[in-house]
Parts: structure tokens; C-alpha cells; sequence
């Protein structure tokens, strides 16, 4: 045995061991998404009655460890910088709390303004030079390691080894705890023909060349379907999707034209089927970097051609995009969607795209609207808005004036809303 497995063998504990360490008031910050630690997470949700104002800090947590539930005040309290399905269902009960953020700032703004004393992280089996792989997320887990206390590491050996900087050593690890689980999966959501006439609205707007950042769900994948007979793409995005694996199959993605990191696709996390973390595994052609890096709007503005396209759940008339919030009530998160926009009108024929269906509840309402709702959060203001794009066609708001920004709003709305959205913009002296 060389002497990293001897470090390794004295570093392992069980589960309830490594949450011996936990005091009351303690700060824990858990990795996110795909990288999520379900053991540390479970045992501490059985354990929780055992520690008082414990903080759990967490980002897109896709399991239901029942944090939020009214039992766990006092106990364990979440603060997360990304909501899920669980984290949207329970945030009524008041045990958990959003965290304003931009992808690329986010870790970094956590430890400079509060004390975190442990991170629970994810990653591969170790190899024979004491190196582990941190598989499927790097947006702030490494940023983490490196400058928190108490490190603790789940080990899972279904985890895909990725490469980039994604690699710890055991020597920058306090603890490991062994859990062989499924890895989380999120089901590839197959477009439906409002989502493909937006891919095809889209499709035009992106030239061969370009550097693509994509998000995941019907709109994105539908824009990968209309994608599959360009040349020469590029990929750098915070998320890596399936998609992206089926365009890359197509052999529309080559990174050739890539100002940074040419032929390499680069990401900061991955989530999807097993079919995404199959094509992950030792691929060459994928390069992990840092949620500060690959989210940076002036390392992203440095890439040639660079096309952002995101999604929204409403938009006013004058161009303000609301993405992680209906009214007052907490949906999702900012995530990297400003980062990304912002950056990509840096590039040399750069574009930012916000793509929405007209309508929503069954065609119910307009998601184009005169006045978002009281208490709208806005996750990209008006003065940043480059293009939105629904199913009815593409408005161009980059440098216009409100009255032209209107009217080009309105001809992209539901037809059945147009009439009430103009009447709407005349009362409220919009034109």
C-alpha cells in the first residue's frame, strides 16, 4: 500500500462519523446539482434533531432531504442559491431563503462576507497518485476546498472522471466517506412545436463559428435539433446537457474556430441522463473550469462569435426579463443567465438571446406583458436586453428606444394578446 492509500485509509469514516464533526451554529456548504453529496445529505436529515441553527448552504438541490419542513426550524436552516422543485414546494413554510447572485461571483462573495466551516463535496475514486476527479460540478465546490476548514469528500464510483481542473488531492481533504448511489438524473425533455418554431426562429441567428452557452429543457434542446447542420461550433457553458452530446454526435461542434480553449468544449457543471455522464467520462474534447471562469463575462466576451441563449418566464414590453421568480415567489435562481448575456454582447459578433413560449397556463396569458407583477424580480434589466424570441418570431431591443422597443414586443406576442398589450402600452404612455 503507497503511502496516499495509507492517508486515504486514515481519512475514510462512515457516515454518522463525519457528521461527529458538526457543531450547533456550524455553516455547512453541500455541492450542487449532479455533484450533490445524497449521503452526507440524508444522514444529516436523519440525524437533525441532534444540532441546533445549523446552516446548509446548497445550489439546485435535486433530492428531498426535508430540510424546508416546519420539524427542521431551529435545527437545520437552507439557504440556496438556485431553487428546485422541493426547495419551490416548501419555500412557504419559511425554512429556507434565496440567495441573490451571479453564477460567476457567487462562491467567491460567500466566503468573503460570511464564515463557512464545512464543505460536503462529491467526487470519483481516487487513483494510485492520490488524485480524485470532482466529476460534475466545479462552479464553487473547488473554491470551496480551497479555502474552507473542514473538507469532506463522498466518494461514489459511478461518477464519471472529468477533466479540466477538476482534480484534489487527499492531502486537501479532511475526511472521505465511501456511498456508492445512483448518480442524479434529469430526464431529457423532448420539444414540442411551440419549442421548435422558437428553435427555429433562433437557428438563423447563430452562424457557423459561432460558441454556443445553452441552458437545458424543451426550448434549448429544441435549438440543438435546429443546430445540427451547422460547422464548426463551439461550446463554453455553465451547464453541460444532453443536447450537447447529439449535436456533437451530428458533428456540428468541432471548436475549431474557439478563441479560448479551441477544440475543447468547456462547462463548469453537468446534469442530465447516464447517456451525458457516459460521453463525460475521460473525454478529451471536455474541459471543467471553475464557475469564476467559465461564467466571467469578460472571459466570456473573449470568445469570437459568442451566442448566449437562456429562457424566461415573462417579459415586459420594454424589454425587462424576469427568470427565477413569479411575483414574489421564488422559482429558480439568476444562475449565469446575466453572466452569459452580458458577456456574449462583449464578443467580436457576439449575440444574447432570451427565449420564452407566447403564452402560458395552456394559453391562459401572455407571458409577454405591459407591467410585470408586483414584487417581479428582474433578472435582466432593459438596459442589458439584446434579443427575445418567442414562437412568433424574434424582437431585436439592442439599442432601441421603448416606443420601437414596444411595438416589436407586441408582434411577437400571442396573437389573441396583441390588442390588449397595445391598449395597455397607450395607457401606460409607452408610445
Amino acid at each position: 500500500m503507497n503511502a496516499f492509500r495509507q492517508e486515504y485509509k486514515a481519512k475514510k469514516v462512515s457516515l454518522p462519523q463525519a457528521l461527529e464533526l458538526v457543531s450547533d451554529g456550524d455553516k455547512i456548504t453541500a455541492a450542487m446539482a449532479g455533484s450533490e453529496p445524497q449521503g452526507l445529505l440524508a444522514e444529516l436529515a436523519n440525524q437533525y434533531e441532534n444540532f441546533k441553527n445549523v446552516r446548509l448552504i446548497t445550489c439546485l438541490t435535486m433530492g428531498d432531504y426535508g430540510f424546508q419542513k416546519p420539524e427542521m426550524k431551529g435545527h437545520i436552516f437552507n439557504e440556496s442559491w438556485f431553487y428546485g422543485s422541493t426547495d419551490r414546494k416548501f419555500h412557504s413554510e419559511g425554512n429556507i431563503s434565496y440567495i441573490p447572485n451571479n453564477l460567476h461571483e457567487a462562491g467567491e462573495k460567500k466566503l468573503d462576507n460570511d464564515n463557512i466551516d464545512i464543505f460536503w463535496g462529491t467526487a470519483t475514486p481516487m487513483d494510485d497518485r492520490g488524485y480524485f476527479s470532482l466529476s460534475l460540478g466545479l462552479t464553487y465546490e473547488k473554491m470551496m476546498i480551497q479555502d474552507v476548514d473542514l473538507v469532506v469528500l463522498e466518494i461514489n464510483e459511478n461518477l464519471p472522471w472529468t477533466l479540466g481542473d477538476t482534480q484534489v488531492h487527499i492531502s486537501e481533504i479532511d475526511q472521505v466517506v465511501e456511498n456508492k448511489a445512483p448518480l442524479i438524473e434529469l430526464p431529457n425533455i423532448e420539444p414540442g412545436e411551440v419549442e421548435m418554431e422558437i428553435g427555429r426562429h433562433i437557428a438563423p441567428l447563430i452562424e457557423d463559428g459561432s460558441t454556443l452557452q445553452l441552458g437545458i429543457g424543451g426550448i434549448p434542446n429544441a435549438i440543438t435539433e435546429c443546430l445540427k447542420d451547422k460547422e464548426d461550433l463551439g461550446i463554453h457553458t455553465e451547464m453541460f446537457t444532453d443536447g450537447m452530446v447529439d449535436l456533437f454526435y451530428s458533428g456540428a461542434i468541432t471548436g475549431k474556430r474557439k478563441t479560448l480553449w479551441p477544440g475543447k468544449m468547456v462547462t463548469t457543471f453537468a446534469l442530465g441522463t447516464q447517456k451525458l455522464y457516459d460521453f463525460l467520462d475521460h473525454n478529451l474534447a471536455v474541459e471543467f473550469q471553475q464557475g469564476n471562469i467559465t461564467n466571467d463575462p469578460a472571459i466570456i466576451g473573449q470568445n469570437y462569435k459568442m451566442v448566449s441563449i437562456n429562457t424566461a418566464l415573462q417579459v415586459d414590453l420594454t424589454g425587462q426579463v424576469c427568470s427565477e421568480a413569479i411575483g414574489n415567489k421564488q422559482y429558480s435562481g439568476t444562475g449565469g443567465q446575466a453572466d452569459t448575456h452580458r458577456g456574449a454582447q462583449r464578443s467580436e459578433g457576439g449575440k444574447g438571446i432570451i427565449a420564452l413560449r407566447s403564452t402560458a397556463k395552456s394559453g391562459e396569458i401572455s407571458t409577454i406583458m405591459s407591467e410585470l407583477p408586483p414584487g417581479s424580480k428582474i433578472t435582466l434589466g432593459r438596459n442589458d436586453v439584446d434579443y427575445i424570441v418567442t414562437e412568433h418570431g424574434i424582437a431585436h431591443l439592442k439599442g432601441k428606444c421603448i416606443r420601437d422597443r414596444v411595438k416589436a414586443m407586441i408582434n411577437i406576442a400571442h396573437p389573441d394578446f396583441r390588442e390588449q398589450l397595445r391598449k395597455e402600452a397607450q395607457e401606460l404612455q409607452l408610445w
